[in-house]
């Protein structure tokens, strides 16, 4: 029989629940129960694992842009690559029907014992990135990925699961008492993730959300900063139209700037690749024709968004774009379950590998994400917790970009094409 080990759960999302109660102090943390095992520095992963865990989690991004859309209207903003690693971590104690759907709803498309190191390897690349380049804020170049689980004391765990967490995620357990005091585990792990996302994503957690039933909560939090390769003169931002997708007019701060960028178009549509700095990261826009935008949106698949990419050309581009922020939060059971994974979800959900029963499933899924453009670059945040219940049971010529109409966005890696966030903006003004 597989050992049992006392230990639990993980980090910070929740759901949109409620409560009155006044938040306690935030108590310490007792202990951290951590496998013995040490981070995997050099992950055993193929190239072709790589590119095939990359061309899922890139299809997963896309399948969850088209149910979010459809689900809200307005801005979004969210970090599918957050959401695939939280999830990542889930899977790796899912069995039966319940990791089939969860595999196929998430492409996750290696076995289990090939998918993990992927997952590390990728990880890994993306904390080499940025040696040298600069943030917005005249700091350093910041893409922080962190894993954390938060776990019940007294509750036990397999040793399998904890190792490979361990080993391919860097994910100790800190231990929290759920059962006798939920809020204030609430506030600990609000606290945490507020502390790695360096302020951006605050209480995100809501009162209520963790109870007495709660065993595990898995979580990823990811922080970007960069400046743009060339960035924007703040002396040429000025007022400037925006018009909604009902023709409405806005006045909007309209950044300006002229350099050689790459640009894509097609029948409805121009795209623009803007280079972060260091040439590593990219954002990427689709700007759809009036009246073409629900049109794009809908035909918008991760084979779509390869394809226009691969035919970009370079050209001395006068680039006008509005400075913008967007914040966004949801709660994604709704979604995941459309996409075809409901089991995860019902009492009969099967994540024995976690601990060598069937008496957990999940109760929530929220993510919460932040984004701010302005004249010097972006940055970025977010965070998705998984939270784990008991059952109850360059040419001459000039092209002038103009981004005056709702768009499509996506901060993703230019070598490996992993999409870290994606979004679409509608009103810069909401």
């Amino acid at each position: 029989m597989k050992a049992l080990v006392e230990i639990f759960v993980i980090l910070a999302l929740l759901t949109g629940m409620t409560a009155c109660q006044k938040a306690p102090a935030t108590p310490a943390l007792a202990q951290v129960a951590q496998s013995e095992k040490p981070r995997l520095i050099t992950p055993q992963a193929a190239n072709a694992d790589l590119e095939a865990l990359v061309a899922g989690n890139n299809a997963f991004a896309l399948d969850l842009y088209q149910q979010l859309t459809q689900e809200k209207d307005g801005n979004i903003f969210y970090s599918p690559f957050s959401v695939s690693l939280a999830l990542a971590m889930t899977y790796a104690g899912a069995r039966g029907e319940t990791e089939r759907q969860m595999a196929q709803t998430l492409h996750f498309n290696l076995p289990q014992d090939r998918l993990h190191p992927a997952f590390n390897s990728l990880d890994l690349y993306f904390a080499s990135l940025g040696k040298g380049a600069q943030g917005s804020d005249n700091q350093g170049f910041r893409l922080h990925i962190v894993n954390a689980l938060w776990g019940q004391k007294g509750f036990q765990f397999l040793q399998d699961f904890l190792d490979l967490l361990a080993q391919n995620y860097g994910a100790g357990i800190r231990l929290l008492d759920f059962s006798a005091n939920p809020d204030a585990a609430r506030v600990t792990i609000n606290d945490w993730v507020s502390q790695q996302t360096e302020g951006k994503i605050k209480d995100l957690i809501p009162p209520g959300a963790i109870d007495a039933l709660t065993r595990l909560v898995l979580t990823n939090a990811i922080y970007f900063n960069a400046a743009w390769a060339h960035p924007f003169d703040e002396n040429q931002t000025s007022p400037a139209p925006f018009y909604l997708l009902d023709g409405t007019q806005l006045s909007v701060p309209m950044m300006q700037t002229t350099t050689s960028l790459g640009t894509f178009t097609g029948e409805g549509y121009q795209g623009v690749a803007i280079p972060y700095d260091g040439n590593e990261l990219e954002m990427v826009i689709i700007m759809p024709q009036a009246g073409k935008f629900e049109q794009i949106e809908k035909g918008l698949t991760d084979q779509w968004l390869s394809d226009q990419l691969a035919q970009r050309e370079f050209h001395q581009v006068e680039l006008h774009m509005p400075k913008f922020k967007v914040e966004s939060d949801f709660s994604l059971v709704k979604s995941l379950s459309a996409l075809g994974m409901p089991q995860a979800f019902s009492d009969q959900a099967d994540f024995s590998g976690m601990d060598g029963r069937r008496d957990l499933y999940i109760g929530e899924v929220v993510h919460k994400a932040y984004v701010s453009v302005n004249e010097a670059g972006t940055e970025a945040a977010a965070a998705t917790a998984v939270i784990m219940e008991l059952t109850a049971a360059m040419p001459e010529t000039v092209t002038i970009i103009h981004l005056d109409h709702p768009f499509i966005y996506f901060i993703r890696d230019v070598q490996n094409g992993s999409i870290l966030f994606a979004g679409r903006l509608v009103n810069p003004n909401q």
